[in-house]
């Protein structure tokens, strides 16, 4: 059964996610307080990160930057693409 959670990014209730998809206090502030939808957008701007960056998520620095910029995304003034990102069209 789906829970409903009042969806930070979006504003409204919305399905929650099944389970907090990052360790720690960060993971459970994402799993109380953000959506499916909203983590999915999150995702896709991830990859574009990790992309746009040529970042290797697995070196302490990468994930230390990923990490800052999700928080920003759900909980602050919103993850900025580099300014030289061209979205595809």
């Amino acid at each position: 059964m789906s829970r409903t959670i009042n969806c930070v990014m979006l504003g409204e209730g919305a399905e929650g996610l099944d389970y907090a998809p990052y360790p720690g206090e960060l993971g459970q502030r994402i799993y109380d307080n953000v959506s499916k939808e909203a983590w999915q957008r999150w995702l896709s701007h991830q990859t574009m990160l990790i992309n746009e960056y040529r970042l290797t998520p697995i070196e302490p620095d990468a994930r230390k930057f990923l990490e800052t910029e999700m928080e920003k995304f759900f909980f602050g003034e919103g993850s900025a693409a580099p300014k030289e990102y061209v979205p595809p069209s």
